[in-house]
């Protein structure tokens, strides 16, 4: 009778059971483990070897076959060797059959017979539950699964700690959550001079998780001004944690098993890949977008990025999620980010100044800002105009407002929208808001709606273009205590909107 024990595959964010059977026969000594197991997986018998070695355990001089069930889906990573390590030790009788079966579990061996940390300990944690399992993990991963809190979590250091434990020789303690992450010390708006008009876009698109885009010559503060975004957005809410928590464990981004409530900021440089952005690579792992879900993802330099890059970032802005699809699987995950760019006006970046503009303006600037297609372009929110500042602010004392009163008001903004949007499916502020939920909640009064409609006649706006326009609007009544979308709103929205032309 085959012994079992029970892991996870990771199909996307999807933890998938894995039966993990070991069956000992007669026959020619040998070790085989099948299943579609990958390269790691298929070395994990020469590790499974030498830990059992190094605790004087030896294996019996028959055929040892392990079965990675179900059959067809792909086996990837080291943490199958510590189930494959239990489900033998059951196969041999040294473990009971019973409590193998009865537990989830994941884990590197070492070849000393230690347990090493593995990436997906927090979704493995709620597979576990799911399945009325305990989850067995390595100690460095027990104070992140923990954080599920609906299973028992335990945590060993070696192989030798998971015998005496199933042995009843001495019991593992059930594992800790760990501690909530400390915010990081994001910097403060007020420490930017001038650029008034900026920070008052920056604290819209923060109310409302809006899309923007920042265009200024060099050195005008655009970096600085989005590196700000963070220290105005609310923390995660724990819904929020939880998910983007998987798909940085599944990444190993966690460290220590702290839980952050920070929101994510991912600043990736204009030379990534396809594959960096978006998701995939060897065994489609989540990509920028995805890191950055429930956070801020800033790319600067916009146009310098490729141009399929960019408009591979089209869809996943609509839907906020990505399918990495490839010939045998399909990966979905989540990536309901906010896009922050920014880009110089042309490709020497003075295109504004006579002075120190190149022979070929203004054509470069025309040229350069088409990089980016109109489609892309038409999903930005708000497009801000960031002029250079003059040496002599520089030197003037900062006055303007802390990034702790900017977000005081974008707090109170967002319970408004949380309050507003309850018990809707998947909609929390109003970027997400579309169809009737927008229109009943933003429809501007008959003057509000001839001056929108002066504007779509005169700039061409397109259908996303005009609810853009009225969900930015409702930000702004948001943030003004608002209960309806006035003219004076709307004009503000207007003039975010067209700032910059859309290119066709």
């Amino acid at each position: 009778m085959p012994a079992q024990a029970y892991t996870v595959a990771f199909d996307g964010l999807e933890p998938r059971l894995v039966e993990v059977q070991c069956a000992v026969s007669p026959g020619l000594p040998a070790f085989g483990i099948v299943g579609l197991p990958d390269k790691a997986v298929s070395e994990a018998r020469e590790r499974v070897r030498a830990a059992l070695s190094a605790l004087s355990i030896a294996l019996p001089s028959r055929r040892v076959t392990v079965n990675l069930s179900p059959a067809d889906l792909p086996k990837e990573g080291s943490h199958f060797d510590l189930p494959i390590a239990l489900a033998v030790l059951a196969a041999i009788e040294i473990l009971p059959v019973d409590a193998t079966a009865q537990t989830v579990s994941l884990g590197e061996l070492a070849l000393d017979g230690s347990l090493i940390a593995v990436t997906g300990a927090l979704p493995a944690a709620m597979a576990a539950a799911e399945e009325d399992r305990a989850l067995l993990c390595p100690v460095a991963c027990g104070a992140e699964a923990a954080w599920v809190g609906a299973t028992q979590v335990l945590a060993a250091a070696s192989l030798a700690e998971v015998i005496r434990h199933f042995t009843g020789q001495a019991a593992l303690a059930p594992a800790e959550a760990g501690e909530i992450a400390p915010e990081r010390g994001w910097r403060d708006i007020a420490e930017v001079k001038g650029q008034e008009r900026a920070k008052r876009a920056l604290e819209i698109a923060a109310a409302g998780r809006h899309h923007m885009l920042l265009t200024g010559p060099p050195g005008s503060g655009k970096s600085m001004l989005a590196a700000r975004l963070p220290g105005l957005l609310p923390p995660l809410s724990p819904t929020e944690a939880l998910e983007t928590s998987m798909i940085h464990s599944i990444s190993g981004l966690l460290s220590d098993g702290g839980i952050s409530r920070a929101r994510p900021f991912r600043e990736p440089h204009h030379t990534a890949s396809m594959a960096a952005i978006i998701g995939g690579g060897r065994g489609a792992k989540p990509g920028e977008i995805s890191l950055a879900h429930n956070g801020v993802l800033f790319l600067d330099e916009f146009p310098e990025f490729s141009g399929s890059v960019l408009e591979t970032l089209r869809q996943p802005i609509e839907t906020g999620e990505v399918v990495i699809a490839r010939a045998n699987a399909h990966v979905r995950y989540p990536c309901r980010f906010q896009l922050i760019a920014a880009a110089n006006p042309c490709r020497c970046g003075y295109v504004t100044d006579p002075g120190r503009a190149c022979n070929r303006a203004p054509i470069c600037g025309d040229e350069y800002l088409a990089r980016i297609s109109g489609p892309l372009m038409d999903r930005f929110d708000l497009r801000v105009d960031v002029p250079p500042v003059s040496y002599m602010d520089l030197d003037l004392p900062a006055n303007g407002e802390s990034s702790a009163a900017i977000a005081a008001r974008v707090a109170e903004a967002r319970a408004i929208q949380a309050e507003r949007y309850a018990g809707t499916n998947r909609i929390r502020v109003n970027a997400d808001a579309e169809g009737t939920l927008l229109t009943d909640h933003a429809t501007p009064d008959a003057d509000g709606k001839a001056l929108i409609a002066r504007a779509a006649e005169r700039y061409g706006l397109t259908a996303r273009g005009y609810y853009r326009i009225l969900r930015v609007a409702r930000t702004i009544a948001d943030l003004a205590g608002s209960d309806a979308v006035r003219t004076n709103h709307l004009a503000e929205a207007i003039g975010y909107r067209l700032a910059i032309p859309t290119r066709a």
